[in-house]
């Protein structure tokens, strides 16, 4: 199946989006660590908790996962420390 757009997992980690969950106080630095990621091809990594399967049968309608996507949930404080490193469209 081709899609428009596919993911490059080749692509490499450029520069943290925002600031760090530690400094944020939202991980204690031993159970994993929410983070946003810019890639060297523009496109944006994000590590979260899974939550595909919590979410996956309450989407809103036109939301769709593909057997390949997971749904990942971040603390909102870790986006809105991003949002000065995200350019406006």
């Amino acid at each position: 199946m081709h899609r428009p757009w596919e993911a490059d997992p080749a692509a490499l980690f450029v520069r943290r989006l925002g600031r760090s969950a530690a400094e944020l106080g939202t991980t204690d630095g031993k159970e994993g660590c929410p983070d946003i990621w810019e890639l060297d091809n523009g496109d944006v990594a994000v590590i979260g908790r899974d939550l595909t399967a919590a979410y996956g049968p309450r989407l809103p309608e036109g939301v769709t996962l593909a057997p390949d996507e997971r749904l990942v949930v971040l603390p909102g404080s870790l986006l809105r420390a991003a949002k000065a490193d995200i350019p406006d469209a």
